[in-house]
């Protein structure tokens, strides 16, 4: 069993930059593959960024590609989401996933993750 906690979120004016944390508990934090997801009023859940255990990572939403950035630091059971240039259109709820993945070192683009945290708003005003 694995928790996930995420920190971080908050108000922010446009163009400024947040950093999502996201604490896991369990020791084999180093076996899992680790995402980023988002969910807006009224729109489906998307996912934003992923990184597999080797750190290997991938921003999927095209609208954040260059101002989101994944990252991971196993030792510390953590994964991070640094957002810069925040837009008022990355006003959402996020949230940190987990998957079991020892034998991939890539980062998982499907929702189907093992484990959730409980979300954490950001909101971003223009």
């Amino acid at each position: 069993q694995v928790q996930l906690v995420e920190s971080g979120g908050g108000l922010v004016q446009a163009g400024g930059s947040l950093r999502l944390s996201c604490a896991a508990s369990g020791r084999t934090f180093s076996s899992y593959a680790m995402g980023w997801f988002r969910q807006a009023p009224g729109k489906e859940r998307e996912i934003v960024c992923a990184v597999g255990w080797s750190g290997s990572n991938t921003c999927y939403a095209a609208s954040v590609k260059g101002r989101f950035t994944i990252s991971r630091e196993n030792a510390k059971n953590t994964v991070y989401l640094q957002m810069n240039d925040l837009k008022p259109e990355d006003t959402a709820v996020y949230y940190c996933a987990a998957r079991f993945a020892p034998y991939y070192s890539g980062p998982y683009s499907q929702d189907n993750y093992d484990y959730w945290g409980q979300g954490t708003q950001v909101t971003v005003s223009s």
